[in-house]
């Protein structure tokens, strides 16, 4: 019996990695070839003699409200200069991120009907962290400069918990992130609960659009972030009955459990070693099981309301 359960374990596993293999085939079937501007290398190698040209092909990049002195300007500018030659460091080609947005985009295609493929640019604007993307139906922007890695000089000022998230790695799950936003519906319920299932629906898409990536990244946290948040599932889950906080439409739970910071607040000793967004690994958790248990195809789960879901997942941590 002692050899029996763990054949059974590794059987079982082979047989649901392997559940859906047709699937997997028409994805990969489907023609992608994405299409990527390196727009911050062209301005980088820019003079004020090609402003003119630049503003004709490049036109969405100038506002008409900015004058011409504006653009010479930051061409000169020795802060963008530095910001050219790190990027240039980092992202020397885009090939792997290319690679990663064209499996990404045939994901996209095929569970979400009218999706098209955007063409991809890649720009430089001054650090700006808080701005990562700009994703449109037929246009991606991508900063560049906010993804050098979570230790690089430029980022010296920002929280640690956000500098987290800076580097390369992230850059197909915020795309994917941005994406998934534009199908899944923000909650109308002011509930704790309603914000963890919208959360957790979030990242279920992410599981099925980017099946490759380390649960750790598509959550923002490190592997260690992750394993407690495993370890200690069943104590969150238990902490959110006792307190009756699920149903609660106290808006200070957003920020202790749901929006990005450094740590859950519990107001408990563990709270230094929890990671922030605790209330969303929940919910990513709870809209898990509420798919292990429902045949239900991911373009239905994301119309489904937060009740139904949590009545219906047969949610229960186990130690």
């Amino acid at each position: 019996m002692r050899i029996c359960i763990p054949l059974l374990l590794v059987v079982s596993v082979l047989f649901s990695c392997d559940s859906e293999p047709k699937v997997l085939d028409q994805i990969n079937e489907i023609p992608m070839q994405v299409s990527v501007v390196r727009f911050d290398s062209i301005f980088a190698k820019a003079g004020p003699q090609d402003l003119d040209r630049l503003k004709s092909e490049y036109a969405m990049f100038f506002p008409e409200r900015f004058p011409d002195s504006i653009w010479t300007a930051r061409m000169r500018d020795t802060i963008q200069i530095e910001i050219n030659q790190q990027v240039a460091k980092v992202f020397p080609d885009f090939e792997q991120e290319t690679a990663q947005l064209e499996l990404l985009f045939k994901h996209l295609t095929h569970y979400f009907t009218g999706f098209k493929a955007p063409m991809v640019y890649t720009v430089t604007e001054y650090v700006d962290y808080r701005n990562q993307l700009v994703a449109l139906p037929e246009i991606l922007v991508i900063s560049v400069d906010t993804y050098l890695g979570a230790d690089h000089y430029f980022y010296d000022g920002i929280a640690g918990y956000m500098a987290a998230q800076l580097h390369r790695e992230k850059i197909p799950v915020d795309v994917a992130l941005a994406y998934a936003k534009q199908y899944v519906k923000p909650p109308t319920e002011p509930t704790l609960l309603a914000h963890m299932i919208y959360q957790g629906k979030l990242l279920y898409v992410l599981d099925k659009v980017l099946p490759l990536t380390d649960d750790h990244l598509k959550i923002g946290y490190s592997p260690e972030q992750l394993q407690w948040s495993q370890e200690n599932e069943q104590f969150i889950w238990r902490y959110f009955i006792e307190k009756e906080a699920l149903f609660s439409t106290n808006s200070k739970l957003l920020t202790q459990f749901i929006n990005p910071a450094p740590f859950s607040k519990f107001y408990l000793e563990i709270d230094n070693e929890s990671p922030g967004r605790i209330g969303a690994f929940i919910g990513w958790r709870m809209v898990r099981s509420y798919m292990e248990n429902n045949d239900v195809p991911l373009t239905l789960l994301l119309q489904k309301p937060a009740q139904e879901i949590y009545k219906n997942s047969k949610y229960k941590p186990v130690k």
